[in-house]
């Protein structure tokens, strides 16, 4: 959870198939973090389901040869997408 304006709102994106995918292959996070010269702040982004910049989606991506719906989940938000305009 995450508080916006005092409100209390879940997180849209999760990375919890990226830790699986390290699990998988037997990677910590600090590995992936050495790999793509991250910093532990990132990681920590990741690990508490934060928003990361695109370029380390990228270099994730890259590092572990996988697409970004292989380290990340959209889960939807009921509050946010009852103001979000359907196309």
């Amino acid at each position: 959870y995450v508080y916006i304006k005092y409100r209390k709102v879940k997180r849209m994106i999760a990375y919890y198939k990226l830790i699986d995918l390290l699990n998988r292959k037997g990677l910590k996070k600090i590995d992936l973090q050495n790999a793509i010269g991250c910093s532990p702040v990132t990681m920590a982004s990741i690990s508490k389901n934060k928003a990361v910049n695109l370029n380390t989606i990228n270099l994730i991506c890259e590092c572990l040869d996988c697409q970004p719906g292989d380290i990340l989940e959209f889960i939807p938000d009921d509050e946010t997408t009852k103001k979000v305009k359907k196309l």
